[in-house]
């Protein structure tokens, strides 16, 4: 057995935008409080993710008591109050759910629209508790933005075993994989089997190791790709599933709660691994 601890938080504002480290953030049933809970859309409603618009990396969201202020290089910064309920309702798609929000208004939208040079809209999410209830694991849980889950846990050692496969210049820091909660101290891949976990006053429950995309391949501080195809060319060689190329687990809300970094992580279910290899 190892000593596990909460390395560190992470949570996305607008989601697709540039990510934020507090120290400590609540643990909601959705997902970490004021995680993803305004996205980017185009005319048609369809989110928006550096999958497509990599500039989306170089907008930092930098939460308000009356909403959040977006600020870019070079550019003005736009604040951007939370919509009351006089905003135009806006449906929303991600992926193959329908989530109804409030549109952000005009300004904000003609300033996104200029930053990532296509038309687009901002979103918000106020009802998180009812808003997007997806079926997960057996459950009815009520999910952010986030593209499936309501959370995501990384380990500090698996990705140190990752960048010794890809060598000191190749080596890429955890925040390509956006997670929401970096642990350490496990053994490389350990998380495989984890199955509930104790963090602070909360209690998270693994559900799915989660398939990796493009958005890895993005340097998150300057929106380009310094190495085309990695990290995914060299996680493929040892971690491709049925699913896709897996980094990090999924996971629910079982209890919400604080967690700090520096917590101690104390795994109190454990199984065999979630991860089937291809091949």
């Amino acid at each position: 057995m190892t000593d596990l601890s909460l390395a560190s938080v992470h949570l996305y504002p607008v989601k697709g935008l540039h990510g934020l480290t507090p120290p400590a953030a609540l643990v909601r049933p959705w997902g970490l409080e004021g995680d993803r809970r305004w996205v980017v859309v185009d005319p048609e409603g369809r989110f928006l993710t550096q999958r497509a618009c990599r500039a989306m990396a170089l907008i930092t969201p930098i939460p308000t008591s009356e909403g959040l202020t977006l600020t870019r290089a070079g550019s003005r910064p736009c604040p951007v109050r939370f919509p009351d309920a006089d905003a135009p309702p806006r449906v929303v798609t991600v992926w193959s759910d329908t989530v109804h929000g409030r549109d952000a208004g005009d300004a904000v939208a003609h300033w996104l629209s200029d930053a990532l040079a296509r038309p687009c809209r901002l979103v918000w999410m106020h009802v998180p508790e009812l808003a997007r209830i997806r079926s997960l694991s057996g459950e009815d849980v009520p999910v952010s933005f986030a593209d499936g889950y309501p959370l995501l846990v990384a380990s500090a050692t698996s990705l140190a075993d990752l960048n010794a496969r890809l060598g000191p210049e190749r080596a890429i820091p955890m925040n390509r994989f956006r997670a929401n909660i970096v642990v350490d101290g496990a053994l490389p891949w350990e998380e495989d089997g984890w199955r509930l976990l104790s963090i602070g006053t909360a209690l998270i429950r693994i559900v799915a190791s989660c398939a990796r995309c493009v958005v890895t391949t993005v340097d998150q501080h300057t929106g380009q790709i310094p190495t085309p195809g990695e990290p995914l060319a060299t996680l493929a060689t040892f971690r491709r599933a049925q699913d896709g190329i897996m980094f990090a687990q999924n996971a629910i809300v079982e209890r919400a709660g604080m967690i700090t970094a520096g917590d101690r992580v104390e795994v109190l279910e454990r199984g065999p691994s979630n991860l089937v290899l291809a091949g």
